[in-house]
């Protein structure tokens, strides 16, 4: 089953980009994932598989979902 990802959620991934941070904003949700670099604003676009392959967690969710 996907993951819930909304626009603006803040997410750490297992890999650090080439500036050294590991934090990206999701800035699209589909098949694809578009995320931007919180470092230096770098716009990466990877398929919703890959995506969560190399996420290790949520720092910060847009939307807080009350169960």
């Amino acid at each position: 089953m996907p993951i819930s990802l909304t626009v603006g959620d803040i997410v750490e991934m297992k890999k650090q980009h080439p500036c050294g941070c590991k934090n990206f904003e999701i800035t699209r949700v589909g098949m694809d994932v578009k995320i931007k670099c919180l470092g230096c604003s770098k716009i990466i676009m990877l398929d919703r598989r890959t995506f969560e392959k190399r996420m290790k967690k949520f720092i910060e969710r847009k939307n807080e979902e009350v169960e």
